[in-house]
């Protein structure tokens, strides 16, 4: 199987990946790495996220995902983002976006943001993924939460982002 990227007549085929990586995972990042070899570009949207409290600031969710997928090349981004996913995605240029799969769980929800960003902008495709077999157990609640009570969370996130939960106070 090749990993080059798939092509469009009209220029370069760029994707968004969004979430808050809160922290940026193992699943994450296989989710990332196999998407970045079917578009030209991969922005990976980290989430302002107002609505939720996260453990780490939004700079920090930045570097651990640089950080973590400083490996991958050129054609993987990390970017803030605030807003509709659709309005991000217009103004990238993306023409699709990219998300992650664990359980039926995340099916049923992700199907129905994927029908409502189809009615936002008919013209963006979402991709469906699903993480390897090894990495599906794995979120970034579980993560924050193993960490928290002094669990060894080093086979479900990088070693920068194992570093990082080590060092970053527990908030209540």
């Amino acid at each position: 199987m090749s990993a080059e990227p798939l092509r469009s007549p009209q220029g370069p085929r760029v994707a968004v990946y969004s979430g808050t990586f809160d922290p940026i995972t193992l699943g994450h990042e296989d989710v990332v790495r196999r998407a970045a070899g079917l578009f030209d570009e991969l922005i990976i949207a980290v989430a302002i996220a107002h609505h939720k409290k996260t453990r780490f600031t939004l700079s920090e969710r930045i570097d651990m995902a640089q950080e973590a997928l400083a490996d991958v090349g050129g054609r993987v981004r990390v970017l803030p983002f605030e807003g509709l996913i659709m309005d991000f995605c217009r103004e990238h240029g993306a023409s699709a976006v990219v998300r992650g799969i664990r359980n039926m769980t995340d099916f049923d929800y992700e199907a129905q943001m994927a029908a409502m960003n189809r009615k936002l902008n008919p013209q963006v495709e979402t991709v469906f993924l699903l993480p390897q077999a090894d990495r599906q157990c794995i979120s970034s609640t579980l993560v924050r939460e193993i960490a928290a009570l002094g669990g060894d969370v080093s086979q479900m996130v990088s070693p920068a982002v194992v570093a990082r939960l080590q060092r970053a106070p527990v908030q209540a």
